[in-house]
């Protein structure tokens, strides 16, 4: 925590004293303090203290902002101190999923009584801003040593099935087992009415946060709710491979271990979201286009129809417009880097693939997850010195100015329809590696040709 986080709670915690109220953290901020890891954000709750005395204090100690006047929840600092200040609360469900319900408001209620509400024994911990006393009505820290996510209440954990995709990244971020009891209320809970922003945002937190975030697809598979929101990933279990080439399994299997290579690479990405998300569509055209033949397996333009079922997925999601760009881009040419280097291919099929691809540090990057993923003991990319090279090869020939319609123009051609053939063919030049005199004398030899055809 933050000096000046802790300096305003401590304030605020002094001021509630003073009205004969309590001030206590909770939730994440005591569950990454007693495992050591740092927390982004403070999470404060008060008790004995009306909520129109709540709001005069905190006024008085830092700019606040109330998030609606039913959630009781204050957000401090203007500047983005990440200190949220709230009453205690509870939440009761009026309709499907996480998207209706009642708050209901009760500063009496007793830090017992308010800790029962939270998900899982390791968030429901409660740490006294003043004292430091820890509150553990439910085992938190006896879990936190087992490395166990286990419910608090039964009765209030099913009333929000987020929290099984809540359990899911818990498990992956923190690597926890999910306790059997806890496993079978998640099976019996209802997930379909979720909304799409909430599934998705737990998800990242898997993809951003976590050295194996396979386990939060496991633990769905253990929980019986993956089909529901990851239809397509789901489908990728029992499709087999060819073992000569995937002794590691089926393609689901296969899927897994190329995310956890992904994590350990997505450092050197430009977007570690969209290339985490790469990784886990690079393979769904399988599930389509897997078949046998002569006693071999294969997958033939699995790629191109991998790209209809990531589009299906990301849109399902509500992903943004440039991660499904990004994603379409890098599943539809996840198997040319490969291929290119084990043929040793000529600089401008390089060049061509570079320049198809929306990063291509980032698809040599996907390229050599993919190959860590076959096997599970492969660390060392055999492609990747003539990847580097190729790629340090087509930045170099691509920094050069391109050949313009104004240069044509001034070298005799006209302008017409067919200018963007012209341009089209100074490109191709360019990727073959012609210099930039030689690309100008062609491309003029080019539209000299095509005219005299027409």
């Amino acid at each position: 925590m933050k000096p000046i986080h802790r300096q305003i709670c401590e304030n605020i915690a002094l001021a509630v004293r003073d009205r004969g109220g309590c001030a206590y953290y909770v939730g994440g901020c005591v569950r990454d303090e007693l495992m050591g890891r740092s927390s982004l954000d403070t999470d404060v709750e008060i008790h004995g203290i009306a909520p129109g005395e709540l709001g005069e204090i905190l006024s008085s100690i830092a700019p606040s902002r109330e998030v609606g006047k039913s959630f009781g929840i204050y957000t401090l600092g203007g500047d983005g101190s990440g200190i949220d200040v709230a009453l205690p609360r509870r939440e009761v469900s009026t309709g499907e999923g996480h998207r209706d319900y009642e708050i209901e408001i009760d500063p009496w209620a007793g830090p017992a009584e308010s800790a029962r509400r939270r998900d899982f024994t390791v968030n429901a911990m409660m740490k006294d801003v003043l004292s430091g006393e820890v509150l553990d009505f439910f085992g938190g820290r006896e879990d936190l040593s087992l490395r166990r996510l286990r419910h608090v209440d039964a009765a209030s954990f099913v009333s929000d099935p987020l929290r099984v995709f809540r359990a899911a990244q818990f498990c992956a971020r923190f690597g926890f087992t999910l306790d059997d009891e806890t496993v079978s209320l998640c099976r019996d809970m209802s997930v379909a009415a979720l909304s799409a922003e909430r599934v998705r945002e737990e998800l990242f937190k898997a993809l951003e946060g976590s050295v194996s975030p396979s386990v939060f697809f496991d633990v769905l598979v253990c929980c019986g709710h993956l089909r529901e929101w990851f239809g397509e990933v789901e489908s990728l279990r029992g499709v087999p491979q060819d073992p000569l080439y995937h002794p590691e399994g089926d393609v689901y299997t296969h899927t897994m271990m190329v995310l956890n290579a992904a994590a350990d690479l997505k450092h050197r990405s430009s977007d570690p979201v969209s290339f985490m998300l790469s990784a886990l569509c690079h393979d769904l055209g399988k599930a389509d286009t897997t078949s046998e033949s002569n006693g071999r397996i294969h997958a033939y333009s699995h790629e191109d129809s991998g790209v209809r079922f990531a589009g299906a997925l990301l849109e399902r999601l509500r992903c943004s417009s440039s991660q499904k760009r990004y994603v379409l881009n890098m599943v539809k040419l996840h198997m040319k880097p490969a291929a290119e280097a084990s043929a040793a291919s000529k600089l401008k099929k390089t060049n061509r693939m570079f320049y198809d691809s929306v990063c291509p540090e980032d698809l040599v990057l996907l390229a050599e997850a993919d190959y860590r993923g076959c096997g599970g003991t492969l660390t060392y990319f055999p492609h990747g010195a003539f990847l580097r090279d190729r790629l340090a090869r087509f930045r170099q020939i691509m920094a050069e100015p391109p050949i313009s319609g104004r240069e044509l123009i001034e070298n005799g051609a006209e302008p017409g329809e067919a200018f963007g053939e012209y341009l089209d063919y100074a490109l191709k030049l360019k990727l073959a590696g012609e210099d930039r005199a030689s690309q100008l004398r062609q491309t003029l030899a080019y539209i000299r040709k095509r005219k005299f055809e027409r």
